[in-house]
């Protein structure tokens, strides 16, 4: 046993198993499903723990580890079975009572988790997991006063717990209580959590408050997280709204709105790579036209314009135009599209030298 443990300590899983195969007792078969689910097989895992209850069925602490394993893998209604089994044999234990909250959730019966989460609590009031659970939910439905009796209790516990902190945030944001608000938004950042909604929040309440400056740094900020621009250039905005500085948050209104619009080039040059292979060329110059709009550094795009152009038009003068503004548009900063444009321009001036003659 104690060379399957050393083993089994190292993360040597599979000469662990070896070992403790060694050996008939609960212990070792108990490791042998622990190693298995460390490697990641659930399924081997699952018999193994299932064996064990069989010849052990009073053990709670396999049934306990197979039902959390359940749950990992999807299967939720034999989750619930484990954990009902060991709450129902009498036991004060808050994790099953946790356990079957976090099912619950999993099976979309939110009234039902809440209730086991107040279970968890009622049994121990330094439940982390279940104050925050119950902390989240009241935040959901936006009710203050029971986000903050679960919250704050938490917290005279484990003062710097950054997800109650945040809870307790998010509880006073939503009461138009920004200037408390604030006060745990900053804490966050001091604590680490730079993450942007934090910034947002941030931002949104230095502007409830008149603390424009501020405001503005916490929106500049916001702009470092590219999936959160548009939401950064419409508070820098609005802050500057409210100065009536109102060009200026003209401006920034409208970057807003140009960073949350979607770029759909790729697609739309897509589509028009379809309708050439048909043969559909006005089709083809119609999607490469809207492909350019939509991203006006396509160069590959504007070029297959030009060679739409030069195929559906016979005045060369159009050809002509729509080449030249291919090279003051992109000049020489593309070598290879730029020569053969040059050249096709040269044989288009060619081409209209000779037929004016």
């Amino acid at each position: 046993m104690s060379v399957a443990d050393s083993l089994y300590a190292l993360g040597r899983y599979g000469e662990a198993i070896n070992e403790y195969a060694k050996d008939s007792g609960a212990n070792s078969n108990l490791q042998i499903a622990r190693a298995y689910n460390s490697i990641g097989n659930y399924d081997k895992a699952i018999i193994q723990y299932e064996s064990i209850i069989m010849d052990y069925p009073d053990l709670e602490l396999p049934r306990f580890e197979l039902g959390k394993l359940f749950l990992k893998t999807n299967k939720t209604p034999e989750a619930v079975y484990q954990f009902d089994y060991l709450k129902e044999q009498g036991s004060r234990n808050p994790e099953y009572y946790y356990y079957m909250g976090i099912s619950m959730l999993k099976l979309d019966s939110t009234k039902a988790g809440v209730q086991f989460f107040k279970n968890a609590y009622n049994l121990d009031n330094e439940h982390l997991r279940s104050i925050f659970q119950l902390g989240k939910y009241y935040v959901s439905q936006q009710e203050k006063d029971s986000t903050l009796l679960f919250v704050d209790k938490g917290l005279d516990f484990y003062p710097n717990d950054v997800s109650l902190i945040n809870l307790k945030a998010l509880a006073l944001f939503n009461n138009d209580e920004y200037e408390k608000a604030m006060i745990l938004f900053e804490k966050l950042l001091e604590l680490g959590e730079v993450k942007p909604y934090i910034y947002e929040k941030l931002g949104s309440c230095y502007y409830k408050l008149w603390e424009f400056e501020k405001a503005k740094g916490a929106f500049s900020v916001l702009l470092n997280f590219e999936a959160s621009i548009s939401t950064a250039y419409n508070g820098l905005g609005q802050v500057y709204w409210k100065e009536r500085k109102l060009d200026t948050a003209a401006i920034f209104f409208k970057k807003a709105i140009q960073a949350k619009k979607p770029n759909l080039a790729g697609e739309y040059s897509a589509l028009a790579g379809l309708a050439r292979e048909q043969n559909d060329l006005k089709t083809a110059l119609n999607y490469y036209r809207l492909a350019f709009k939509e991203d006006e550094t396509n160069y590959i795009a504007y070029y297959q314009i030009c060679t739409m152009v030069d195929q559906l038009y016979k005045d060369p003068t159009v050809k002509l135009e729509h080449y030249t503004s291919f090279i003051k548009k992109f000049g020489v900063k593309k070598p290879y599209f730029s020569d053969v444009v040059a050249k096709r321009i040269v044989e288009l001036k060619e081409e209209i030298h000779f037929a004016n003659e």
